[in-house]
Protein backbone atom coordinates (compact mmCIF):
# COMPACT_ATOMS: atom_id res chain seq x y z
CA UNK A 1 0.00 0.00 0.00
CA UNK A 2 2.70 2.37 0.55
CA UNK A 3 4.38 1.72 -2.49
CA UNK A 4 1.25 2.47 -4.46
CA UNK A 5 1.11 5.58 -2.44
CA UNK A 6 4.82 6.67 -3.22
CA UNK A 7 3.59 6.14 -7.07
CA UNK A 8 0.74 7.96 -7.04
CA UNK A 9 2.40 11.19 -5.46
CA UNK A 10 4.54 11.54 -8.17
CA UNK A 11 2.35 12.61 -11.07
CA UNK A 12 0.82 14.62 -8.64
CA UNK A 13 4.12 16.63 -7.44
CA UNK A 14 5.55 17.01 -11.63
CA UNK A 15 1.57 18.20 -12.22
CA UNK A 16 1.91 21.04 -8.94
CA UNK A 17 5.18 21.73 -10.74
CA UNK A 18 3.89 22.47 -13.68
CA UNK A 19 1.09 24.39 -12.89
CA UNK A 20 3.37 26.61 -10.97
CA UNK A 21 5.45 27.29 -13.69
CA UNK A 22 2.47 27.59 -15.97
CA UNK A 23 0.85 30.12 -13.30
CA UNK A 24 4.66 32.10 -13.04
CA UNK A 25 4.98 32.40 -16.76
CA UNK A 26 1.06 33.42 -17.29
CA UNK A 27 2.13 36.30 -14.22
CA UNK A 28 4.88 37.62 -16.23
CA UNK A 29 3.51 37.40 -19.36
CA UNK A 30 0.84 39.45 -18.22
CA UNK A 31 3.28 41.86 -17.02
CA UNK A 32 4.73 41.83 -20.39
CA UNK A 33 1.80 42.27 -22.78
CA UNK A 34 -0.01 44.56 -20.32
CA UNK A 35 -3.02 42.47 -19.70
CA UNK A 36 -4.15 43.20 -16.12
CA UNK A 37 -4.84 46.16 -14.74
CA UNK A 38 -3.55 45.35 -10.88
CA UNK A 39 -0.02 43.60 -12.56
CA UNK A 40 0.37 46.92 -15.05
CA UNK A 41 0.18 49.43 -11.78
CA UNK A 42 2.51 47.18 -9.74
CA UNK A 43 5.24 46.87 -12.44
CA UNK A 44 4.87 50.34 -12.43
CA UNK A 45 4.95 51.58 -9.28
CA UNK A 46 7.87 49.26 -8.52
CA UNK A 47 9.82 50.94 -11.57
CA UNK A 48 8.61 54.36 -9.51
CA UNK A 49 10.22 52.29 -6.37
CA UNK A 50 13.23 51.74 -8.55
CA UNK A 51 13.87 55.24 -9.73
CA UNK A 52 13.37 56.75 -5.89
CA UNK A 53 16.39 54.23 -4.87
CA UNK A 54 18.39 55.37 -8.05
CA UNK A 55 17.96 59.04 -6.62
CA UNK A 56 19.12 58.27 -3.32
CA UNK A 57 22.41 55.79 -4.74
CA UNK A 58 23.26 59.34 -6.92
CA UNK A 59 22.55 61.55 -4.17
CA UNK A 60 25.39 59.30 -1.44
CA UNK A 61 27.67 59.42 -4.91
CA UNK A 62 27.76 62.57 -5.11
CA UNK A 63 26.92 64.38 -2.16
CA UNK A 64 27.91 61.62 0.19
CA UNK A 65 24.99 62.08 1.99
CA UNK A 66 21.03 61.20 2.39
CA UNK A 67 19.21 63.33 -0.53
CA UNK A 68 17.05 64.72 2.51
CA UNK A 69 20.63 66.40 4.07
CA UNK A 70 21.01 68.45 0.81
CA UNK A 71 18.70 71.29 -0.92
CA UNK A 72 15.12 71.20 -0.46
CA UNK A 73 14.77 71.10 -4.17
CA UNK A 74 16.45 67.99 -5.08
CA UNK A 75 13.64 66.26 -2.86
CA UNK A 76 10.81 67.83 -4.79
CA UNK A 77 12.13 66.62 -8.11
CA UNK A 78 12.92 63.19 -6.61
CA UNK A 79 9.17 62.44 -6.40
CA UNK A 80 8.05 64.94 -9.06
CA UNK A 81 10.18 62.88 -11.23
CA UNK A 82 9.74 59.67 -10.28
CA UNK A 83 5.53 60.73 -10.55
CA UNK A 84 5.98 62.12 -14.04
CA UNK A 85 7.84 58.35 -14.96
CA UNK A 86 4.71 56.71 -13.53
CA UNK A 87 2.84 58.61 -16.02
CA UNK A 88 4.55 59.32 -18.69
CA UNK A 89 6.42 55.68 -19.35
CA UNK A 90 3.46 54.17 -20.44
CA UNK A 91 2.86 57.21 -22.94
CA UNK A 92 6.54 56.43 -24.16
CA UNK A 93 4.99 52.69 -24.99
CA UNK A 94 7.67 51.04 -22.07
CA UNK A 95 4.70 48.91 -20.50
CA UNK A 96 3.55 47.89 -24.22
CA UNK A 97 4.42 44.05 -25.49
CA UNK A 98 8.33 42.79 -26.43
CA UNK A 99 7.50 40.07 -28.15
CA UNK A 100 8.95 40.22 -31.98
CA UNK A 101 10.68 43.30 -31.13
CA UNK A 102 14.16 43.90 -30.71
CA UNK A 103 15.09 44.69 -27.28
CA UNK A 104 17.30 47.11 -27.93
CA UNK A 105 14.49 49.53 -29.19
CA UNK A 106 13.09 49.07 -25.77
CA UNK A 107 15.65 49.41 -23.64
CA UNK A 108 16.48 53.02 -25.78
CA UNK A 109 12.95 54.10 -25.30
CA UNK A 110 13.30 53.77 -21.56
CA UNK A 111 16.72 55.69 -21.55
CA UNK A 112 15.24 58.63 -23.88
CA UNK A 113 11.92 58.34 -21.65
CA UNK A 114 13.82 58.86 -18.96
CA UNK A 115 15.67 61.32 -19.83
CA UNK A 116 12.85 63.70 -20.80
CA UNK A 117 11.56 63.26 -17.35
CA UNK A 118 14.27 64.45 -15.86
CA UNK A 119 14.00 67.56 -18.12
CA UNK A 120 11.01 68.43 -17.48
CA UNK A 121 11.67 68.09 -13.88
CA UNK A 122 14.55 70.89 -14.39
CA UNK A 123 12.47 73.11 -16.58
CA UNK A 124 10.07 73.06 -13.34
CA UNK A 125 13.00 73.92 -10.91
CA UNK A 126 13.57 77.20 -13.25
CA UNK A 127 10.21 78.27 -13.36
CA UNK A 128 9.96 78.12 -9.45
CA UNK A 129 13.16 80.10 -9.82
CA UNK A 130 15.37 77.22 -7.72
CA UNK A 131 17.38 76.01 -10.97
CA UNK A 132 20.31 77.59 -9.54
CA UNK A 133 20.10 75.13 -6.27
CA UNK A 134 19.80 72.17 -8.83
CA UNK A 135 23.28 69.79 -8.81
CA UNK A 136 23.61 68.97 -12.44
CA UNK A 137 25.85 65.93 -11.93
CA UNK A 138 23.00 64.69 -9.50
CA UNK A 139 20.63 64.57 -12.34
CA UNK A 140 23.41 63.10 -14.44
CA UNK A 141 23.97 60.34 -11.98
CA UNK A 142 20.43 59.83 -11.53
CA UNK A 143 19.82 59.18 -14.74
CA UNK A 144 22.74 56.73 -15.11
CA UNK A 145 21.62 54.65 -12.48
CA UNK A 146 17.80 55.36 -12.58
CA UNK A 147 17.90 54.01 -16.19
CA UNK A 148 20.61 51.40 -15.59
CA UNK A 149 18.42 49.49 -12.94
CA UNK A 150 15.21 49.67 -14.81
CA UNK A 151 16.62 48.56 -17.76
CA UNK A 152 18.20 45.76 -16.02
CA UNK A 153 14.89 44.55 -14.25
CA UNK A 154 13.84 44.55 -18.60
CA UNK A 155 16.29 42.53 -19.51
CA UNK A 156 16.35 39.91 -16.46
CA UNK A 157 12.58 40.00 -17.22
CA UNK A 158 13.24 39.33 -20.77
CA UNK A 159 15.68 36.42 -20.22
CA UNK A 160 13.28 34.36 -18.67
CA UNK A 161 10.47 35.03 -20.68
CA UNK A 162 13.35 34.43 -23.90
CA UNK A 163 14.41 31.09 -21.73
CA UNK A 164 10.89 29.58 -21.35
CA UNK A 165 9.57 30.44 -24.41
CA UNK A 166 12.44 28.28 -26.35
CA UNK A 167 11.35 25.61 -24.15
CA UNK A 168 7.87 25.69 -25.67
CA UNK A 169 6.10 27.27 -22.91
CA UNK A 170 4.23 30.71 -23.24
CA UNK A 171 3.91 30.84 -26.85
CA UNK A 172 1.10 32.41 -28.94
CA UNK A 173 -0.49 29.92 -31.68
CA UNK A 174 -0.28 31.79 -35.20
CA UNK A 175 -2.38 31.19 -38.63
CA UNK A 176 -0.77 33.19 -41.68
CA UNK A 177 -2.46 33.74 -44.44
CA UNK A 178 -0.55 33.95 -47.61
CA UNK A 179 2.04 32.04 -48.55
CA UNK A 180 4.04 34.02 -51.00
CA UNK A 181 7.38 35.45 -50.64
CA UNK A 182 6.37 37.64 -47.22
CA UNK A 183 4.24 34.97 -45.72
CA UNK A 184 7.36 32.42 -46.33
CA UNK A 185 9.77 35.15 -44.60
CA UNK A 186 7.71 35.65 -41.52
CA UNK A 187 7.09 31.60 -40.96
CA UNK A 188 10.89 31.40 -41.29
CA UNK A 189 11.94 33.75 -38.47
CA UNK A 190 9.31 32.73 -36.46
CA UNK A 191 11.14 29.73 -36.38
CA UNK A 192 14.27 30.87 -36.89
CA UNK A 193 13.92 33.25 -33.49
CA UNK A 194 11.63 31.39 -31.20
CA UNK A 195 12.57 33.28 -27.92
CA UNK A 196 9.80 35.63 -29.35
CA UNK A 197 7.24 32.59 -28.55
CA UNK A 198 4.98 32.25 -31.85
CA UNK A 199 4.42 28.99 -33.21
CA UNK A 200 3.36 28.84 -36.70
CA UNK A 201 -0.09 26.29 -36.29
CA UNK A 202 -1.28 26.84 -39.47
CA UNK A 203 -0.98 28.49 -42.94
CA UNK A 204 -3.54 29.25 -45.95
CA UNK A 205 -1.88 29.58 -49.32
CA UNK A 206 -3.00 30.24 -52.87
CA UNK A 207 -2.96 27.25 -55.02
CA UNK A 208 0.69 28.86 -56.70
CA UNK A 209 2.18 28.79 -53.69
CA UNK A 210 0.76 25.27 -52.53
CA UNK A 211 3.72 23.78 -54.02
CA UNK A 212 6.21 25.25 -51.24
CA UNK A 213 4.17 24.59 -48.21
CA UNK A 214 4.19 21.06 -48.82
CA UNK A 215 7.67 20.49 -47.46
CA UNK A 216 6.75 21.73 -44.19
CA UNK A 217 4.56 20.10 -41.65
CA UNK A 218 2.32 22.93 -40.32
CA UNK A 219 -1.52 22.55 -41.05
CA UNK A 220 -2.78 23.56 -44.57
CA UNK A 221 -5.60 25.60 -44.92
CA UNK A 222 -7.37 25.47 -48.35
CA UNK A 223 -10.16 27.13 -48.02
CA UNK A 224 -10.39 30.79 -46.10
CA UNK A 225 -14.22 29.66 -45.18
CA UNK A 226 -12.67 27.31 -42.70
CA UNK A 227 -10.53 29.84 -41.33
CA UNK A 228 -12.96 31.27 -38.39
CA UNK A 229 -14.07 27.93 -37.37
CA UNK A 230 -10.27 26.48 -37.10
CA UNK A 231 -9.18 29.91 -35.25
CA UNK A 232 -11.89 29.43 -32.38
CA UNK A 233 -11.60 25.22 -32.38
CA UNK A 234 -7.73 25.40 -32.21
CA UNK A 235 -7.20 27.95 -29.69
CA UNK A 236 -5.15 30.63 -31.76
CA UNK A 237 -3.59 34.04 -30.78
CA UNK A 238 -3.03 35.92 -33.74
CA UNK A 239 -3.39 36.01 -37.37
CA UNK A 240 -0.74 37.28 -40.14
CA UNK A 241 -2.08 38.75 -42.97
CA UNK A 242 0.91 38.52 -45.15
CA UNK A 243 -0.77 38.23 -48.91
CA UNK A 244 1.63 39.22 -51.82
CA UNK A 245 0.78 42.06 -54.32
CA UNK A 246 -0.21 39.56 -56.58
CA UNK A 247 -2.37 37.64 -54.36
CA UNK A 248 -6.19 37.08 -55.67
CA UNK A 249 -7.35 37.05 -52.57
CA UNK A 250 -9.84 39.80 -51.90
CA UNK A 251 -9.55 42.16 -49.05
CA UNK A 252 -13.21 42.69 -48.32
CA UNK A 253 -13.69 38.79 -48.17
CA UNK A 254 -11.27 38.49 -45.70
CA UNK A 255 -12.73 41.73 -43.72
CA UNK A 256 -15.76 39.75 -43.99
CA UNK A 257 -14.83 36.45 -43.00
CA UNK A 258 -12.41 37.59 -39.90
CA UNK A 259 -15.23 40.36 -39.00
CA UNK A 260 -16.22 38.16 -35.77
CA UNK A 261 -12.49 36.75 -35.00
CA UNK A 262 -11.50 38.15 -31.31
CA UNK A 263 -8.23 37.43 -31.73
CA UNK A 264 -4.95 39.83 -32.62
CA UNK A 265 -4.90 40.16 -36.28
CA UNK A 266 -1.64 42.04 -38.20
CA UNK A 267 -1.13 42.70 -41.56
CA UNK A 268 2.03 42.63 -42.90
CA UNK A 269 2.21 44.70 -46.08
CA UNK A 270 3.98 43.37 -49.11
CA UNK A 271 7.70 45.12 -49.25
CA UNK A 272 9.64 42.28 -50.56
CA UNK A 273 8.06 42.57 -53.79
CA UNK A 274 8.69 46.44 -54.18
CA UNK A 275 12.34 46.74 -53.04
CA UNK A 276 13.42 49.85 -54.53
CA UNK A 277 15.50 52.63 -52.27
CA UNK A 278 13.41 52.85 -48.63
CA UNK A 279 10.12 51.60 -47.64
CA UNK A 280 9.80 53.85 -44.30
CA UNK A 281 6.15 54.21 -42.98
CA UNK A 282 5.11 57.93 -43.01
CA UNK A 283 1.65 59.91 -42.22
CA UNK A 284 0.75 62.14 -45.06
CA UNK A 285 -2.69 63.80 -45.58
CA UNK A 286 -3.58 61.93 -42.46
CA UNK A 287 -2.76 58.60 -43.94
CA UNK A 288 -0.15 56.13 -43.52
CA UNK A 289 1.61 56.01 -46.77
CA UNK A 290 5.03 53.75 -47.65
CA UNK A 291 7.96 55.97 -49.28
CA UNK A 292 9.49 53.89 -51.87
CA UNK A 293 12.40 56.04 -53.30
CA UNK A 294 13.19 58.51 -50.62
CA UNK A 295 16.74 58.15 -49.78
CA UNK A 296 18.20 58.26 -46.40
CA UNK A 297 19.95 61.27 -47.71
CA UNK A 298 17.41 63.96 -47.31
CA UNK A 299 16.13 66.70 -44.41
CA UNK A 300 18.46 67.24 -41.85
CA UNK A 301 21.16 64.35 -43.15
CA UNK A 302 21.34 66.08 -46.54
CA UNK A 303 22.11 69.56 -45.08
CA UNK A 304 24.92 67.88 -42.91
CA UNK A 305 26.24 66.40 -45.96
CA UNK A 306 26.07 69.20 -47.90
CA UNK A 307 28.19 71.63 -45.24
CA UNK A 308 30.76 68.83 -45.09
CA UNK A 309 30.92 68.63 -48.88
CA UNK A 310 31.13 72.58 -49.34
CA UNK A 311 33.58 72.86 -46.58
CA UNK A 312 35.81 69.94 -47.56
CA UNK A 313 36.11 71.48 -51.18
CA UNK A 314 36.98 74.55 -50.83
CA UNK A 315 39.59 73.45 -48.07
CA UNK A 316 40.98 70.75 -50.43
CA UNK A 317 40.98 73.51 -53.54
CA UNK A 318 42.68 75.80 -51.21
CA UNK A 319 45.69 73.06 -50.09
CA UNK A 320 46.17 71.26 -53.31
CA UNK A 321 46.13 74.75 -55.58
CA UNK A 322 49.84 74.91 -56.42
CA UNK A 323 49.40 71.04 -57.29
CA UNK A 324 46.93 72.27 -59.55
CA UNK A 325 48.55 75.19 -60.98
CA UNK A 326 51.52 72.77 -61.46
CA UNK A 327 48.88 69.78 -63.34
CA UNK A 328 47.62 73.14 -65.93
CA UNK A 329 50.97 73.91 -67.04
CA UNK A 330 51.85 69.97 -67.66
CA UNK A 331 48.75 69.94 -69.85
CA UNK A 332 49.33 72.82 -71.56
CA UNK A 333 53.25 71.77 -72.34
CA UNK A 334 51.78 68.04 -73.25
CA UNK A 335 49.56 68.87 -75.80
CA UNK A 336 47.70 71.95 -77.65
CA UNK A 337 43.92 72.78 -76.18
CA UNK A 338 42.47 73.62 -73.49
CA UNK A 339 43.10 72.94 -69.58
CA UNK A 340 39.41 71.86 -68.78
CA UNK A 341 37.35 69.09 -70.40
CA UNK A 342 33.69 69.27 -69.95
CA UNK A 343 31.02 67.50 -70.45
CA UNK A 344 26.94 67.42 -69.59
CA UNK A 345 26.02 64.83 -66.62
CA UNK A 346 23.16 63.83 -64.91
CA UNK A 347 22.67 65.08 -61.42
CA UNK A 348 20.21 64.94 -58.50
CA UNK A 349 17.58 63.42 -59.73
CA UNK A 350 18.43 63.90 -63.46
CA UNK A 351 19.26 67.59 -63.28
CA UNK A 352 22.26 67.77 -65.80
CA UNK A 353 25.11 69.55 -65.47
CA UNK A 354 28.94 70.20 -66.47
CA UNK A 355 31.52 68.13 -65.31
CA UNK A 356 35.07 69.60 -64.60
CA UNK A 357 37.97 67.19 -65.51
CA UNK A 358 41.29 68.01 -66.63
CA UNK A 359 41.94 67.26 -70.36
CA UNK A 360 43.76 64.09 -70.72
CA UNK A 361 43.28 63.38 -74.23
CA UNK A 362 44.30 65.14 -77.82
CA UNK A 363 42.01 67.14 -79.03
CA UNK A 364 39.33 65.59 -81.46
CA UNK A 365 35.99 65.79 -82.59
CA UNK A 366 33.40 63.54 -80.75
CA UNK A 367 31.24 62.18 -82.06
CA UNK A 368 27.38 60.74 -81.44
CA UNK A 369 28.20 57.20 -80.08
CA UNK A 370 30.16 57.55 -76.56
CA UNK A 371 33.80 55.71 -77.27
CA UNK A 372 35.32 54.69 -73.31
CA UNK A 373 39.00 55.28 -73.19
CA UNK A 374 40.46 51.72 -73.29
CA UNK A 375 43.86 50.55 -72.68
CA UNK A 376 46.57 51.98 -74.57
CA UNK A 377 44.21 54.55 -75.94
CA UNK A 378 46.02 56.55 -79.09
CA UNK A 379 43.49 59.24 -78.21
CA UNK A 380 45.22 59.62 -74.35
CA UNK A 381 48.40 61.91 -74.55
CA UNK A 382 51.23 61.04 -72.52
CA UNK A 383 50.50 63.15 -69.34
CA UNK A 384 46.67 62.04 -69.44
CA UNK A 385 48.01 58.66 -69.20
CA UNK A 386 49.26 59.60 -65.85
CA UNK A 387 46.84 61.43 -64.43
CA UNK A 388 44.20 59.27 -65.71
CA UNK A 389 46.26 56.30 -63.91
CA UNK A 390 46.92 58.38 -60.76
CA UNK A 391 43.00 60.47 -60.69
CA UNK A 392 44.37 63.54 -60.87
CA UNK A 393 42.31 64.29 -63.90
CA UNK A 394 39.33 64.24 -61.62
CA UNK A 395 40.19 66.86 -59.27
CA UNK A 396 38.39 69.72 -60.79
CA UNK A 397 35.21 67.57 -59.42
CA UNK A 398 35.65 69.43 -56.53
CA UNK A 399 34.60 72.98 -58.29
CA UNK A 400 31.50 71.25 -58.97
CA UNK A 401 30.87 69.95 -55.03
CA UNK A 402 31.84 73.53 -54.45
CA UNK A 403 28.90 74.74 -56.83
CA UNK A 404 26.81 72.23 -54.99
CA UNK A 405 26.41 70.06 -58.71
CA UNK A 406 28.23 67.10 -56.79
CA UNK A 407 29.15 65.75 -53.56
CA UNK A 408 32.55 64.54 -52.40
CA UNK A 409 30.94 60.75 -52.04
CA UNK A 410 28.52 59.57 -54.21
CA UNK A 411 27.78 57.17 -57.19
CA UNK A 412 29.86 58.25 -60.48
CA UNK A 413 28.64 60.45 -63.17
CA UNK A 414 28.26 58.64 -66.26
CA UNK A 415 28.13 59.57 -69.61
CA UNK A 416 24.38 60.35 -70.65
CA UNK A 417 25.12 57.60 -73.42
CA UNK A 418 25.60 55.34 -70.91
CA UNK A 419 22.23 56.33 -68.78
CA UNK A 420 20.12 56.18 -71.90
CA UNK A 421 21.20 52.74 -72.51
CA UNK A 422 21.36 50.70 -69.30
CA UNK A 423 18.50 52.83 -67.74
CA UNK A 424 16.16 49.81 -69.57
CA UNK A 425 19.16 47.25 -69.31
CA UNK A 426 19.77 47.36 -65.68
CA UNK A 427 16.93 47.17 -62.80
CA UNK A 428 16.66 50.10 -60.97
CA UNK A 429 19.64 52.02 -62.72
CA UNK A 430 18.13 55.00 -63.08
CA UNK A 431 17.84 55.42 -58.84
CA UNK A 432 21.31 56.63 -58.64
CA UNK A 433 20.12 59.83 -59.06
CA UNK A 434 18.39 59.99 -56.11
CA UNK A 435 21.56 61.44 -55.15
CA UNK A 436 24.32 63.84 -55.80
CA UNK A 437 27.07 62.03 -58.22
CA UNK A 438 30.26 61.85 -56.50
CA UNK A 439 33.97 62.47 -56.96
CA UNK A 440 34.19 59.06 -55.24
CA UNK A 441 31.85 55.67 -53.46
CA UNK A 442 31.16 52.80 -52.34
CA UNK A 443 31.74 50.87 -55.50
CA UNK A 444 34.81 52.84 -56.14
CA UNK A 445 36.95 51.71 -53.48
CA UNK A 446 35.70 48.10 -54.11
CA UNK A 447 37.34 47.89 -56.98
CA UNK A 448 34.72 48.98 -59.78
CA UNK A 449 36.38 51.79 -61.34
CA UNK A 450 37.62 52.34 -64.98
CA UNK A 451 36.27 51.06 -68.12
CA UNK A 452 32.47 49.41 -67.77
CA UNK A 453 32.91 47.20 -70.79
CA UNK A 454 30.28 44.64 -70.10
CA UNK A 455 26.83 44.89 -68.54
CA UNK A 456 27.58 42.56 -65.89
CA UNK A 457 30.51 44.64 -64.66
CA UNK A 458 27.50 47.68 -64.97
CA UNK A 459 25.29 45.74 -63.10
CA UNK A 460 27.76 45.78 -60.18
CA UNK A 461 28.33 49.00 -59.85
CA UNK A 462 25.17 50.00 -59.73
CA UNK A 463 24.28 47.25 -57.00
CA UNK A 464 27.34 49.11 -55.03
CA UNK A 465 26.16 52.57 -55.54
CA UNK A 466 22.23 51.52 -54.30
CA UNK A 467 23.62 49.59 -50.92
CA UNK A 468 25.74 52.98 -50.85
CA UNK A 469 22.44 55.22 -50.70
CA UNK A 470 20.46 52.54 -49.10
CA UNK A 471 22.77 52.81 -46.05
CA UNK A 472 24.60 55.77 -45.64
CA UNK A 473 25.43 57.21 -42.98
CA UNK A 474 28.05 60.33 -42.24
CA UNK A 475 30.82 57.51 -41.02
CA UNK A 476 30.41 55.82 -44.11
CA UNK A 477 31.15 58.61 -46.20
CA UNK A 478 34.44 58.80 -43.64
CA UNK A 479 35.66 55.87 -44.24
CA UNK A 480 34.83 55.97 -48.03
CA UNK A 481 37.13 59.36 -48.30
CA UNK A 482 39.87 57.80 -45.99
CA UNK A 483 40.36 54.62 -48.01
CA UNK A 484 40.06 56.82 -51.23
CA UNK A 485 43.15 59.08 -49.55
CA UNK A 486 45.21 55.95 -48.92
CA UNK A 487 44.34 53.40 -51.81
CA UNK A 488 41.63 54.57 -54.08
CA UNK A 489 43.39 57.01 -56.11
CA UNK A 490 45.48 54.44 -58.51
CA UNK A 491 44.15 51.19 -59.70
CA UNK A 492 44.25 48.57 -62.82
CA UNK A 493 41.33 49.27 -64.12
CA UNK A 494 41.94 53.27 -64.56
CA UNK A 495 43.34 54.18 -68.24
Amino acid sequence: MGQYTVIRHRPVVVCFQQTFIKKALSIMYDINENKSIPIDLAIRAFDVLTLIIAGEVASAIHFHSYLEQTSTIHSILLYLCSFLAFLGFEKAGIYRSWRGILPSKMLLNIAMAWGVVLLIGLFFSFLIHRSNEVSRLWLFYWFIVGASLVIAMRILLHTILRHFRKKGFNRKRVVIVGYGAIGQEMHMRAEAQNWFGYEVVAVYAEEKDREILSSTTVIKLTSLDDLPSFVESNHINEIWIALSIDASIQPQKLQYLLRSVLVDIRWVPDMLSIRMLSNDMVDFLGFPTIDLNRPILSGFNGILKELFDRMFALTVLILLSPLLIGIAIGIKRDSPGSIFFKQYRHGLNGKLFSVYKFRTMKPHVASAELIQAKKDDDRITPFGKFMRRTSLDELPQFINVLFGDMSIVGPRPHALQHNNFYKNQIDLYMLRHRVKPGITGWAQIHGLRGETDTLAKMAERVQFDLYYIRHWSFWMDIRIIVWTAFKGWTGSNAY
